[in-house]
């Protein structure tokens, strides 16, 4: 129905050209969305299979061995056989190493390296999170596009465009909520785990950095 003003005709006709023309795009964008949503999920049990458990004594023993240890090697040994994940070894050798540096280089040093590892689970949990946030709308646009013409078909008595319509706005609808909903959940899942991983990083870093001062 045309706006009843000079040109309503063809702003609507414009607009309705437009809406139409994005209906393929959100519905492959929202197939990808769930491909991606899956392969996330199976990364998630694959990580949470083989990530390593630190309990927190083991950080608690391995700040009081760094704080003991009495040479630079031993204090390299101490790191090389610490029970915690490969990525922290790495920093921390690498802080440990740095004997040649002064205090405020080194810790210029241990702080870019922090970022750096904070930046790396940045990246992992900002695909979750634009999933989380565009999987409702791109369904909800997959919901109200179909609607115009099934509404018009309904005017013209044609119900099989209407059944036609509504199959498509439903399905979009639990697929955009469901592929948000869950990476919400998984993007959850890995925030807990990765909070954890850096704080225990930082603690070691300050031990690492306190016992070469």
């Amino acid at each position: 129905m045309a706006l009843n003003i000079p040109g309503g005709e063809f702003l609507t006709g414009s607009l309705d050209v437009i809406s139409q023309s994005l209906t393929i795009p959100v519905l492959v964008i929202l197939l990808i969305l769930v491909i991606i949503t899956i392969i996330t999920l199976g990364g998630v049990i694959a990580e949470y299979t083989s990530r390593r458990k630190v309990p927190v004594g083991t950080i608690r023993d391995l700040i009081y061995d760094i704080n003991n240890a009495q040479t630079q090697d031993d204090l390299k040994n101490v790191i090389a056989n610490a029970k915690i994940p490969k990525a922290q070894r790495k920093v921390l050798n690498e802080i440990a190493s740095s004997e040649t540096l002064g205090k405020d280089s080194r810790e210029a040093l241990a702080r870019k390296l922090f970022e750096f590892e904070e930046e790396k689970t940045m990246s992992t949990l900002q695909k979750t999170d634009i999933i989380t946030r565009i999987g409702p709308t791109l369904g909800l646009m997959g919901t109200l596009i179909p609607m115009g013409p099934g509404l018009a078909a309904l005017g013209a008595g044609d119900i099989n465009t209407l059944a036609s319509s509504l199959t498509v706005a439903f399905n979009t609808t639990i697929v955009g909520i469901g592929s948000g909903a869950m990476c919400y959940v998984l993007g959850k899942i890995r925030s807990g785990w990765y909070d954890r991983y850096l704080s225990d990083l930082d603690a070691l870093i300050d031990a690492v950095l306190d016992r070469m001062s």
